[in-house]
This record gives structure tokens, C-alpha cells and sequence, in this order.
């Protein structure tokens, strides 16, 4: 395998409920620097236009917050990531919040029409919420309803204006006009901070997930195997890697939303290495480093820049 690696930053925060994660990429280049190491050098990046101005005017629709400027930001953001993979370029993406990866994957699967999509979401969140169903409105809990094509109307709770269903319609839609990705070829890793709406919809669509505790009775061997089999099914494959699936006791709260009782650094290393060694990566993406909550110092960016640099080399 030789991979031309792309490195894109898309310093993006509107969908998230906190502020901070906007900086994040950088902290992630602060703690190279911080090390003496020149992997940005080696690796300079791409970096993405933005709309976290847009943070600044009060919030038009409250059930699905910024909803009109992510749609713009997934514009800009299918049209890099398919301009990338048309030069021959592997997109790996550091990202600010977790709601523009629906662009990322609108983006890998518009190249990638014709090919069974499988996506990994490495998280402590389900990320499955729609306008319907979402208790704050923050859209970085809705990327994948948003790839799925998924409104959730069995488990309505919120009654959205009109305008916000097109809005959302023209999101779902971007790309291309279907489902970037089947449910049964979505696997989730460490997710462990769930609604009730979003619960309904995994057991109602049989998504997989391997909860921590899981993954840690399971022996090396059943690991590989349920790894393997889960690859051989698709054609390509997107990974999307949150720092809040690991333990902020292990690592920092410098993320948004952290959850205890996550993965190891270790383990998060081991399973992204396993991913980045298939031929089937078409596209990997890091996101919710947030140095403004790093209760110590920038530790977050600082493992984080870790395991982005030994997942290259894997990569490379």
C-alpha cells in the first residue's frame, strides 16, 4: 500500500454545544511543536473555510441549531474531500466538532457512488438524533441520522417548523440524493452515552456496537475476527475517531463532551492501526479536541497528536 496522505483541518464549532473545539487542530499543532517534531512540515495542511462567525448571531432554529450555515460548511466540505480523493489523495481530516463528519462522508461516498460504504464511529455517543428527536438542538449529535437519511419520526418529541424539515432534507441530500451508508454496515466503538430516541433506533436497526468493558473481555483472537468480518463485507471504508471515546481519567477533559469509563490511549491506538493497515480506507477523521476545557494543559491535543502521527506512519 502507498497512500498520498492529505491532511485537512476543518476548524469548525458550529454544531457543537460548547466553544473551544475550533482550536483544537491547532492545539494538535501546538503539541508537535511543543515536542520538537516536524510532522506538520512533512505533512502541511489543507485548511478549510469556516462559518464560526456565524456563533456570533443568535440561534434562528432552536431544534436544530446553525442548521443553515452546516449546510453550507457540508458544501465546502463534500467538494474538498471528493477533489482530494480525484487526485489520487488519501483525506484524513482533524476536525473541529463532530456534526460536519455527515459532509465528510457525503464527500467519500459522492466518489465512491457505486461502492458499499462501511463507516467505523469510534465515540461515546451515538450521534443518531434528528430535529425530531434531539433534547438540545446541537447538531454535532446528528452527523450520522444526517448520512442515514434518518428522520426518527417513531420517536418524535420536538415539533420542527417547515422550513427546518427542508433544510434538513437538503442535508440528508447532499453528495448524493440516497443513503450514503446501510445501517448494517455501521459499527460503533466504545459508545456509551445514549437518549432513549437514539437507543430505539439501534435496537429497531440491529447497529452494532462494542461497548468498552466488550472489547476488554474479548480475546485477541475474537477482536481480529469481528474486525475481519465487519471488512469483508464492505468495498470502502470511512473511520471516524472521537477523543471523547477515550477516558477523560486516563487522558484530560478537553474535549466537550467527556464520558468516564472510555477506552485507553493504547486502545484507541490498537484499533486505529487495525483500520489504517486495510486497503479498503478510503478516508479517516479526527475530531473534539477542545484546549479551552483541558484541565491539564494540553494534554488532549498533546495524545491525540500521538496517535495521529503513529496512525500515518501505518497509513504510509
Amino acid at each position: 500500500m502507498n497512500r498520498n496522505l492529505q491532511l485537512l483541518f476543518n476548524v469548525s464549532e458550529i454544531t457543537a454545544g460548547t466553544r473551544g473545539a475550533s482550536l483544537g487542530p491547532q492545539a494538535i499543532v501546538t503539541a508537535a511543536r511543543k515536542a520538537q517534531d516536524d510532522f506538520f512540515s512533512d505533512y502541511p495542511p489543507l485548511i478549510l473555510p469556516d462559518f464560526n462567525a456565524s456563533l456570533d448571531a443568535p440561534v434562528k432554529y432552536p431544534s436544530a441549531k446553525r442548521i443553515e450555515f452546516l449546510s453550507m460548511l457540508m458544501d465546502e466540505l463534500v467538494e474538498a474531500i471528493d477533489q482530494t480523493i480525484e487526485e489520487g489523495k488519501f483525506p484524513f481530516i482533524v476536525a473541529g466538532d463532530h456534526g460536519s463528519a455527515a459532509g465528510t462522508i457525503a464527500g467519500i461516498k459522492k466518489n465512491y457512488a457505486d461502492k458499499r460504504l462501511g463507516v467505523v464511529w469510534i465515540d461515546a455517543h451515538g450521534d443518531l438524533h434528528t430535529p425530531f428527536t434531539t433534547p438540545t438542538g446541537n447538531m454535532h449529535g446528528m452527523p450520522l441520522a444526517i448520512a442515514l437519511q434518518e428522520d426518527n419520526k417513531e420517536c418524535l418529541k420536538n415539533e420542527v417548523p417547515t422550513e427546518v424539515e427542508a433544510l434538513w432534507n437538503e442535508l440528508k441530500n447532499k453528495g448524493t440524493n440516497a443513503p450514503k451508508f446501510d445501517e448494517k454496515d455501521l459499527l460503533f466503538f466504545g459508545v456509551r452515552s445514549t437518549e432513549p430516541e437514539e437507543n430505539e433506533l439501534i435496537h429497531r436497526k440491529g447497529i452494532r456496537n462494542f461497548p468498552v468493558p466488550q472489547w476488554r473481555k474479548m480475546s485477541a483472537e475474537k477482536r481480529k475476527e469481528a474486525l475481519d468480518n465487519f471488512v469483508d463485507q464492505i468495498d470502502v471504508l470511512y473511520v471516524s475517531f472521537d477523543v471523547d471515546s477515550m477516558d477523560p481519567e486516563l487522558t484530560s477533559y478537553g474535549t466537550g463532551t467527556p464520558v468516564r469509563n472510555g477506552f485507553s490511549p493504547k486502545e484507541a491506538e490498537e484499533l486505529l492501526h487495525y483500520f489504517a493497515a486495510q486497503e479498503k480506507l478510503v478516508g479517516m477523521e479526527f475530531v473534539e479536541v477542545n484546549p479551552c476545557l483541558d484541565n491539564q494543559g494540553n494534554k488532549m491535543a498533546e495524545i491525540t497528536f500521538d496517535l495521529l502521527k503513529s496512525t500515518f506512519k501505518k497509513l504510509a
